[in-house]
C-alpha cells in the first residue's frame, strides 16, 4: 500500500478565523458559573447547555467553510499571539483547524451539548448543580484546546486541563469516599502517562529545535530512528494514561464512582479518546518508526481482549460499560498501530462509539434514575416492559456495539477486522495474529454486552425493596432525559453508514492521515471475514441469551471458573500495581525516611551533641578561682617547655 503526502497548513482566513471561539465561548460559561456564585443558581444550568451548542454552531460554520475549499487547502493554522519568546527558542499559541480536528470538534459538542441537556434533569436535586456545569463547560473548553492546538505544547495544556476536569468531576460528591478514592485514582495514573508526554516534548526540542507540529512533523525525515522510537513510545505512555489503555487501565472502572452524564461524556465519548487522537495526529512519527507503531497495535490488541474479559464478569452496569469502553478504544489504538490503513479507521469507530456508547451510559443513567440508583443487574431483570424509550434507545447502542448491520459499529468495527487482517513485509503473523484478536474481541463484545442488555430489560424481575422496605416502582426518565436518549439513538443506528457513504469520514480525513492505496488484499476474503465476524457475534448473543434471558439469574454471584473471578476484580490488575509500584515505593519512602532520620539528621545531630559533650567538659575548668587558673597556667608552661626543650636531648 502506499501513502499520498498530508497536506501542508494554509493560514486561517474568513470565518475559520472565528476559531478562537470554540474554546473560549465554554471557557466563559465556566469562568462565568465559578465566580457568579449561588446567584446563578436558577440559571446557571442553561447557561452551561448554551455554551457547547453555540460552540457546535461555530463548528458548523467552520466545516462548511473547509467543504468549500480543495482537499490540499483544508489544513488551517489560526495564529493567536506570541506565547513563549525565549532567546531564539519561539512559541506562537495558535490554533490548528482540519479535518482531524473538527472531527473531534463536533462530536464533543454535539454529544456534549446533549449530555449537558440531559444533565439539566439527571443533577435536578442537587443543590450545587451550577457548579456541576461549571466543570462540564471547563471540561468541553479543555478538550476542545487539547483537539484544536497546533503544538505538542499547547495540547499539553489543555490535556491537564481535561485530567483537571476528570478529576473534579470524579469527586464531585467528594463526601463519598468512593468518589474521592477514584478521583485522586484517576489522577495519579494519568500524571503517570503525562510524564511521558512531557518527556516526549523534550525529545522534540532536543532534536527539532521547537514543539510545533510543523516543525516537529517536517523534522521527522532527519530524526534518527532511535530517537524517534523513543519519541514514539514516550506519546504512547501518554495516550495509554489518558485511553486507559493497558497498563495504566486501572484506574476507568473505578471512575464510574461519579455522576453518569460524566461518565458519558468523559470517560465514553471524549477525554478517553484523546491519547487516539494523539497517535493520528502524531502520524508522522509513527509512520517513521515501525517499532514504536508495532508496540501501538500490541497494547491496543492486549487491552482490546482484557476489556472485553473483565466486562464478561462485571455485574455493575456502569463498569461493564466502563471495561467496554476500555476494549472499544482498544480496537482503536489497535487500528492506528496498523499505521495508514488504519488511521482514518480508528478515528471513524471513535466517532461511532462515541454515539452509541454514550447513549447507553445516558440509558444506565435512566436504569438507575428508575430503580433508586441501584447498579447491580442482578437486581434487575424485565425492565424493557416498564421503561420503553430506554429499552429500545439502549437496544440501538447495543446492536450498534455489535456491528449488526445497517447499525453505526458494523461499518467502522468491521473496517479495522478487515485492515488487521492485512499482510505486512516481512512479517506475515502480524495478519493472523491482529486479524484473530479483533475478531475474538467482536465474538467477546456480542457477549458481555448481551449479558448486560438480557440481565437488565429482559427476563425476569428480580427486584428488592426499597430501604423502607416499600416496593420498587419502575419507572421512565423525564423528558429532558429521554430526548438525548433519542438522537443518541438515532446516531448509533444510521451515524455509521452516513460517514461512510463515497468514502465520506475517510476522504475527509484524507488531507490529515493521507491518501491509502491498496496494493494487498487481506489474508482472508472480506466476504468470509463479515460471515465470521456475524457467526462469532450470533453466537455470542445467543449463548448470553441462553444463560441470563430464559435461565435463572442467580441473585449472588456463583463461584464461577478461576479466569470469571480473576476478572471480577480487573484481572488483578490493583493487586499488580500495588506489588510492583505501590509497596516498592512505599518501602523505598520509608527507607529515605529512615536514611535522613539516621544518616542525615543523625550527622548533624551527633555533631551538636559532641559540640555540647566538649562544651560540658571545657565548662568543669571554669570554677572562678584564680588558684585554679594560676595552676593550669603553670601546667601549660610546664607541657610546653617539654616540648620544646625534648628535641635538644
Amino acid at each position: 500500500m502506499g501513502q499520498d503526502t498530508i497536506a501542508a497548513a494554509t493560514p486561517a482566513g474568513g470565518v475559520v478565523a472565528l476559531g478562537w471561539l470554540l474554546v473560549a465561548l465554554p471557557a466563559l460559561s465556566a469562568a462565568v458559573l465559578l465566580l457568579a456564585g449561588r446567584r446563578s443558581d436558577r440559571w446557571g444550568h442553561w447557561l452551561g447547555v448554551l455554551a457547547p451548542g453555540l460552540s457546535f454552531v461555530v463548528g458548523l460554520i467552520a466545516l462548511t467553510e473547509l467543504l468549500g475549499r480543495p482537499a490540499a487547502e483544508r489544513v488551517v493554522d489560526l495564529h493567536l499571539f506570541s506565547w513563549i519568546p525565549a532567546g531564539a527558542f519561539t512559541l506562537d499559541a495558535g490554533l490548528r483547524l482540519d479535518p482531524l480536528s473538527l472531527t473531534f470538534v463536533l462530536l464533543v459538542t454535539f454529544v456534549g451539548t446533549l449530555i449537558h441537556v440531559y444533565s439539566v434533569a439527571y443533577m435536578e436535586e442537587d443543590v450545587d448543580r451550577r457548579r456541576f456545569f461549571a466543570y462540564l463547560n471547563l471540561f468541553v473548553a479543555a478538550m476542545l484546546l487539547l483537539v484544536l492546538a497546533d503544538s505538542y505544547l499547547l495540547l499539553f495544556v489543555g490535556w491537564e486541563g481535561v485530567g483537571l476536569a476528570s478529576y473534579l468531576l470524579i469527586g464531585f460528591w467528594n463526601h463519598r469516599t468512593p468518589n474521592a478514592v477514584a478521583a485522586k485514582k484517576a489522577f495519579i495514573a494519568n500524571r503517570v502517562g503525562d510524564i511521558g508526554l512531557l518527556v516526549a516534548m523534550m525529545i522534540m526540542f532536543s532534536t527539532f529545535g521547537g514543539v510545533s507540529f510543523t516543525t516537529v512533523h517536517a523534522g521527522v525525515a532527519g530524526a534518527s530512528k532511535g530517537t524517534l522510537t523513543a519519541l514514539g513510545l514516550m506519546l504512547l505512555l501518554a495516550a495509554c494514561g489518558k485511553s486507559a489503555q493497558f497498563p495504566l487501565q486501572s484506574w476507568l472502572g473505578d471512575a464510574m464512582a461519579g455522576p453518569t452524564p460524566v461518565s458519558a461524556l468523559i470517560h465514553a465519548a471524549t477525554m478517553v479518546t484523546a491519547g487516539v487522537y494523539l497517535i493520528v495526529r502524531s502520524a508522522p512519527i509513527f509512520d517513521a518508526t515501525p517499532d514504536a507503531r508495532l508496540v501501538v497495535a500490541i497494547v491496543g490488541g492486549i487491552t482490546l481482549l482484557f476489556g472485553a474479559i473483565v466486562g464478561a464478569a462485571k455485574d455493575d452496569i456502569k463498569k461493564v460499560l466502563a471495561a467496554s469502553t476500555m476494549s472499544q478504544i482498544g480496537y482503536m489504538m489497535l487500528a492506528a498501530g496498523l499505521g495508514p490503513i488504519g488511521y482514518a479507521f480508528a478515528i471513524f469507530h471513535l466517532v461511532t462509539h462515541g454515539f452509541f456508547k454514550a447513549g447507553m451510559f445516558l440509558g444506565a443513567g435512566s436504569v438507575m434514575h428508575g430503580m433508586d440508583d441501584q447498579v447491580d443487574m442482578r437486581r434487575f431483570g424485565g425492565l424493557g416492559r416498564y421503561m420503553k424509550i430506554t429499552w429500545v434507545t439502549f437496544m440501538a447502542g447495543w446492536l450498534a456495539i455489535l456491528g449488526i448491520p445497517p447499525f453505526s459499529g458494523f461499518w467502522s468495527k468491521d473496517k479495522i477486522i478487515e485492515a488487521a487482517f492485512m499482510p505486512v513485509d516481512g512479517s506475515p503473523w502480524r495478519a493472523w495474529v491482529f486479524g484473530t484478536v479483533a475478531l475474538v474481541g467482536a465474538g467477546l463484545t456480542a457477549f458481555y454486552m448481551s449479558r448486560l442488555f438480557f440481565m437488565t430489560f429482559e427476563g425476569s424481575k428480580r427486584w428488592r425493596e426499597r430501604a423502607d422496605g416499600s416496593a420498587q416502582h419502575p419507572h421512565e426518565a423525564p423528558r429532558l432525559m429521554t430526548v438525548p436518549m433519542i438522537v443518541l439513538a438515532v446516531g448509533s443506528v444510521a451515524i455509521g453508514f452516513v460517514l461512510q457513504l463515497g468514502g465520506g469520514l475517510t476522504g475527509w480525513l484524507e488531507p490529515v492521515t493521507g491518501r491509502v492505496e491498496h496494493e494487498a488484499s487481506a489474508v482472508l476474503p472480506v466476504w468470509l471475514l463479515m460471515v465470521l465476524t456475524l457467526a462469532l457475534v450470533v453466537a455470542g448473543v445467543v449463548l448470553a441469551w441462553r444463560q441470563y434471558a430464559t435461565a435463572t439469574v442467580p441473585l449472588t454471584p456463583p463461584r464461577a471458573t478461576v479466569l470469571t473471578r480473576a476478572a471480577r476484580v480487573d484481572l488483578y490488575q490493583d493487586e499488580v500495581n500495588d506489588a510492583l509500584l505501590v509497596e516498592p515505593g512505599q518501602h523505598l519512602t520509608r527507607s529515605l525516611v529512615y536514611g535522613d532520620a539516621q544518616v542525615v539528621d543523625g550527622a548533624f545531630a551527633g555533631l551538636a551533641k559532641l559540640t555540647v559533650g566538649l562544651g560540658s567538659v571545657v565548662r568543669t575548668f571554669q570554677t572562678g578561682y584564680a588558684r585554679t587558673y594560676a595552676a593550669t597556667m603553670l601546667v601549660g608552661v610546664v607541657v610546653l617547655a617539654v616540648i620544646v626543650l625534648a628535641p635538644r636531648f
